[in-house]
């Protein structure tokens, strides 16, 4: 069993056919669903497992010096597994950083590579989440 060091949630309204609000506590939102203009959940997921790996990165690297260009691409292949559910398999994100041409930058740069593998292994909620069986649990109220 692991230790519980914070519980999150997200209240989720539709706001119209296929295209719903997710609210956290801080009152953050954002819509989403199916629709011209709109991220889908699938999409959602993949900039969820590059938002945490670029917040890990980018908290310590900007520790050194800003970078001039910080973009993370991430992709996946939806497909069936055995039992014909759907699911996405090869996640990949591709980091594109760009750093100053001076020493800061130029540490700041050899770090992300170390940054990147660490987030993966130990750091990144999301990423570690999605590798792992993890349950999830739908109630009817």
């Amino acid at each position: 069993m692991s230790e519980i060091i914070k519980q999150y949630s997200v209240d989720l309204n539709r706001v119209e056919n296929s295209v719903y609000r997710a609210t956290n506590a801080d009152g953050a939102s954002i819509e989403f669903g199916r629709g011209e203009g709109l991220l889908s959940p699938v999409e959602l997921l993949l900039a969820a497992v590059a938002g945490c790996t670029a917040v890990d990165v980018d908290v310590v690297t900007s520790r050194r010096t800003e970078p001039e260009s910080f973009a993370v691409e991430a992709s996946a292949i939806k497909g069936t597994d055995e039992t014909g559910g759907a699911r996405l398999n090869d996640v990949e994100l591709s980091f594109r950083v760009r750093f100053p041409d001076d020493g800061p930058g130029r540490q700041a740069e050899r770090m992300v590579p170390r940054l990147v593998a660490l987030s993966h292994d130990k750091d990144c909620t999301v990423s570690r989440t999605v590798e792992h069986p993890t349950s999830v649990t739908s109630r009817v109220e």
